[in-house]
């Protein structure tokens, strides 16, 4: 590791207003030393941005579900307010389909004359779209094949200019 004592070494204070030409010129050991504290600021942000996150999720999290109850549904999407905070959480929905069954499924639809490839992409994967828009007898044929899995919730929060 290289000494930070070094005479005449800008920090990373001083690079936002620097000319990149004079950044350019740099010594060598002057920019592997920005590069290093860089990091190490961008690693320590990371870890503050999780642990603030950590803490709106525990906040909102449960008050993001009623919100999506009351709206019938499981993922995505849903706005409240926190006094003058605006919350919107979104909690993304992740389809995974068993491709073994889906290659069954499409071996039976080959098996009855049809043409698979109307319903079902080549790599077995199924658009959430067209599978919700099936009758039902046809998504209870792929069902088994399907799980929904949800991503990790986020939150954003944003100030209302409302009641200002």
């Amino acid at each position: 590791m290289m000494s930070n004592n070094i005479p005449n070494r800008p920090h990373l204070h001083d690079i936002g207003t620097m000319p990149i030409g004079d950044i350019v010129k740099l010594p060598a050991e002057h920019l592997a030393l920005l590069q290093e504290d860089a990091i190490a600021n961008l690693e320590a942000a990371k870890r503050l941005k999780d642990w603030i996150d950590g803490a709106i999720t525990q906040r909102y999290a449960a008050r993001a579900l009623n919100e999506r109850h009351a709206e019938h549904k499981d993922t995505g999407t849903v706005r409240f307010l926190d006094d003058t905070i605006t919350v919107i959480a979104d909690l993304p929905k992740k389809i995974d389909w068993d491709q073994a069954l889906i290659g069954d499924v499409v071996e039976r639809i080959r098996a009855a004359g049809e043409d698979p490839a109307e319903s079902v992409e080549i790599s077995f994967k199924v658009p959430e779209r067209k599978y919700t828009a099936w009758p039902e007898s046809i998504r209870a044929t792929f069902a088994p094949a399907r799980t929904v899995k949800t991503g990790k919730q986020t939150f954003r929060l944003t100030i209302s200019n409302e009641g200002r």
